[in-house]
C-alpha cells in the first residue's frame, strides 16, 4: 500500500464524516490549548517559585567573631550540598544596615554595638523543606554558632503552592486530552462503519489488519495536527496581544525553556499523539470486530 494512497485514504475518512472530524479536531485543538496555556502559565509560575526560594534565606548568628571562628564554619557551609551562596556580615556592617532599615530612630540601638557577627546563607531552590530543616537542626549544633534562623513558613508555603499547582494542572491537561482521544475514537468509528464494505472486501483478498489501520490513522493523526496548529496560533495570540492589552500588570511572559519551538514542538506533539492514539484505539478495536461489517 503506497503512502499516497494511504494519505488520500485519510484525507477521505475526514470528508465523509466531516461533522464528526470538525468536533473531534475541535475538541484537540481545545485539549492543546489548554495545554499550551497551562504549559506557559506553570512555567512561570514555577520560576517566580524558585525565585522566591532563592530569597529564602538562613541566617547565622556568631558566638564570637573571630577569624578561626569564621573560617570554620564558612567551611563547613561550603561543604554543605545545599549552600548555594555564602555572605558573611561582620558587626559594623550589622550595625550599618540595622541604621539603614530604622532610620534615625536606629542611630542610638546601632550605637550600644550589640549586633552579632552572622552568615547569610542562600540554599539551594531544589531542596526539599524536610531536608532543610534537618541541616538547620544540625547547623544550630556547631561550635560558635548562637543562634540559627531560618523561614520555615515561608519556604513551606511556597513548596505547598508549587506543589498543588502542579498536580492541579497535570490533572486538568490529562483530563481534558482524555476526553479529545475519546472524540477521535468515536470519529474514525464512524469512518470504519462507513467503509465497512470496502474493509470486507480488502480482507477478504487477504489485507492485514495492520494494511487496513493505516489511512485510520493517518486520518487521526491529521486532526491532531490542524488543531495542535490552530492550538499554536491562539496560544501566541493570547500571550503576544491579548494579556499585554488586557493584563499589562503581568508584562511578558517567558516560553518554557526560554525558546518558543520547545512549546509549539510540545503542543503539535501533543496533539499528533492524542490524535493518533484515539484512531489506533477505534481502528484496532472495530476493525476486528465482525459486527461491523453486518
Amino acid at each position: 500500500m503506497s503512502l499516497r494512497y494511504v494519505l488520500r485514504e485519510g484525507v477521505a475518512g475526514i470528508r465523509r464524516a466531516r461533522l464528526a472530524a470538525v468536533t473531534s479536531t475541535f475538541s484537540l485543538f481545545i485539549a492543546v490549548f489548554l495545554m499550551g496555556m497551562l504549559l506557559r502559565v506553570g512555567s512561570n509560575a514555577w520560576d517566580v517559585g524558585q525565585t522566591l526560594r532563592q530569597q529564602v534565606e538562613v541566617e547565622l548568628f556568631l558566638e564570637q567573631d573571630t577569624e578561626e571562628e569564621r573560617r570554620q564554619i564558612e567551611a563547613l557551609l561550603g561543604d554543605s550540598g545545599l549552600v548555594q551562596e555564602v555572605h558573611y556580615i561582620s558587626k559594623d556592617s550589622a550595625a550599618t544596615i540595622f541604621r539603614e532599615e530604622f532610620g534615625y530612630g536606629g542611630e542610638s540601638l546601632a550605637a550600644l554595638d550589640f549586633l552579632p557577627a552572622s552568615f547569610r546563607v542562600t540554599l539551594e531552590p531544589e531542596a526539599e523543606i524536610q531536608v532543610v530543616q534537618e541541616w538547620v537542626d544540625q547547623v544550630t549544633r556547631w561550635d560558635g554558632v548562637e543562634e540559627v534562623v531560618f523561614n520555615r513558613a515561608l519556604l513551606q508555603m511556597l513548596e505547598s503552592r508549587i506543589e498543588t499547582l502542579g498536580l492541579a494542572g497535570g490533572a486538568l491537561a490529562l483530563l481534558i486530552t482524555l476526553a479529545a482521544i475519546i472524540l477521535v475514537f468515536n470519529t474514525i468509528r464512524l469512518t470504519i462503519y462507513a467503509k465497512r464494505d470496502l474493509i470486507r472486501a480488502m480482507k477478504l483478498v487477504g489485507a492485514t489488519h495492520a494494511l487496513i489501520r493505516r489511512p485510520f490513522l493517518i486520518e487521526g493523526m491529521l486532526q491532531g495536527l490542524v488543531g495542535a496548529a490552530f492550538a499554536c496560533l491562539a496560544v501566541y495570540a493570547i500571550f503576544a496581544w491579548a494579556i499585554p492589552e488586557w493584563i499589562p500588570q503581568l508584562g511578558e511572559l517567558g516560553w518554557p525553556g526560554g525558546r518558543w519551538y520547545y512549546q509549539v514542538g510540545a503542543m503539535m506533539l501533543a496533539g499528533v499523539i492524542a490524535g493518533w492514539w484515539g484512531s489506533r484505539w477505534a481502528s484496532r478495536k472495530f476493525i476486528r470486530d465482525a459486527r461491523v461489517y453486518h
